[in-house]
């Protein structure tokens, strides 16, 4: 017998600025932004979230922004399994961020779309440059200062200092320079 859940809706992700669990200062949030379960997102300060964004924000987990961070118009950020985005990222227009898949049935009879859900949190550390189109998988840490190639799959955790591109994204090469604490 296959478990079929019942649809519903997420509303529609209007909500005021207030409703947001934490919200710092000089945040900047662009029309046709969709918030979703804004009791659950911390946004730090000097942030800009790009015009039709959508923070999905989700009944469980928390979705955290930090200081001094851009992200661009048409992203669609997803935090079931949780997702923590650190200070001084740069996140180019349309890049999505999954936290969660469907698990895979043991019989072909059973519909994907109803299996259970895996949550799997992602971390994105300071400093990084995210590309246009780029896609996150559930799970993933990226690590500090690393570059994130535009239409890149991140399908691994990505090592600090790291310039990764391609589908799935691979190791292009390691930044160099001095590391100050």
């Amino acid at each position: 017998m296959i478990n079929i859940r019942q649809f519903k809706s997420h509303g529609d992700g209007t909500c005021d600025l207030n409703q947001i669990k934490k919200i710092g200062q000089n945040v900047v949030v662009e029309s046709g932004v969709l918030i979703f379960h804004p009791e659950n997102i911390e946004i730090g300060n000097n942030v800009y979230i790009g015009h039709n964004t959508f923070l999905k924000g989700y009944y469980k987990n928390v979705l955290k922004i930090g200081d001094n961070t851009w992200i661009g118009q048409n992203c669609f950020l997803h935090s079931g399994g949780g997702l923590i985005i650190g200070n001084n990222v740069g996140m180019g227009p349309c890049v999505k961020v999954l936290t969660h898949v469907h698990e895979e049935p043991d019989h072909l009879e059973i519909p994907i779309l109803f299996c259970e859900q895996i949550y799997k949190t992602v971390v994105i550390e300071d400093d990084c440059d995210i590309g246009i189109g780029a896609i996150i998988l559930p799970g993933i840490t990226i690590g500090r200062g690393c570059l994130i190639g535009a239409g890149s799959v991140v399908t691994k955790n990505v090592e600090p200092f790291s310039v990764v591109a391609g589908n799935p994204a691979r190791l292009l090469r390691k930044r160099k320079g001095l590391i100050t604490a």
